[in-house]
């Protein structure tokens, strides 16, 4: 198993936070290597967005995902349903102060067969893209 988690404090309320991060379009506003995404069906636990990101190599790979849990304005949890490693992550979020919200991102991946001998590669990427959570503030005031 591979884990990775990273958090930070953005300067926003919990429930802006919240809802902006539920919203799958939003991903490539924060996530580099989320070059396209869109909004396939449901709203909530269930929804599924289809994603594009940039693989190893620079290669484009599905990163298609299905929201498993939202607990508003505190968890949201998913899971990647295409592409090579098939993750699972959430978000959480506490308020530490008035408009002062606190998000930890995790993902954890069960890596089997040939991605074994990729694990500290995929740990590595892991490890990148959590701490795409740099990016949230800014995402959320543009």
């Amino acid at each position: 198993m591979t884990h990775a988690e990273h958090t930070v404090t953005v300067r926003r309320p919990v429930g802006e936070v919240y809802a902006f991060l539920l919203d799958g379009t939003n991903n490539p506003r924060w996530r580099p290597e989320v070059t396209a995404v869109r909004h396939v069906s449901g709203q909530g636990a269930g929804a599924r967005y289809a994603q594009t990101m940039t693989g190893m190599g620079g290669h484009s790979i599905a990163g298609d995902y299905r929201l498993t849990l939202c607990e508003p304005p505190g968890r949201i949890e998913f899971e990647v349903t295409a592409g090579p490693a098939r993750p699972t992550g959430c978000f959480v979020l506490r308020e530490v102060a008035p408009g002062e919200t606190e998000v930890t991102f995790v993902l954890d991946i069960a890596l089997h067969g040939p991605l074994l001998a990729l694990r500290p590669l995929i740990t590595n990427l892991a490890r990148a893209e959590v701490a795409n959570l740099e990016n949230l503030e800014r995402a959320l005031a543009d």
